[in-house]
């Protein structure tokens, strides 16, 4: 059920600050998804990359090597909005079936 979730978080995070896969797994952790490490992570990066969702530039580090940030493409741009059209959509189902609401107000 995560799988097309976590994309689009992922997009959202990436969406607001360009950021290295570290800091996304990072991220992705303080917002409650404990279960996604790093070598989870940078596969689907790699993936989305393929996608042209998004790119990568390497860049100077503070501390140790150059860092491999990522930034949203005008493509993942466009997924990232779809995405959430669609999560309000699943979103407002999922509560009607929840809460025993149906379209026509019973």
């Amino acid at each position: 059920m995560l799988k097309g979730i976590i994309d689009g978080c992922i997009l959202a995070i990436i969406h607001n600050k360009e950021v290295y896969g570290y800091e996304l797994a990072e991220k992705l952790e303080e917002y409650g998804f404990h279960s996604f490490s790093e070598g989870t992570i940078y596969p689907l990066l790699i993936r989305m990359q393929k996608e042209e969702l998004v790119t990568s530039t390497l860049k100077k580090s503070t501390a140790g090597p150059r860092r491999k940030y990522y930034s949203l493409t005008p493509k993942g741009e466009l997924e990232l909005q779809k995405f959430i059209e669609r999560w309000h959509q699943l979103e407002s189902s999922v509560n009607r079936v929840l809460h025993q609401e149906s379209d026509n107000g019973k």
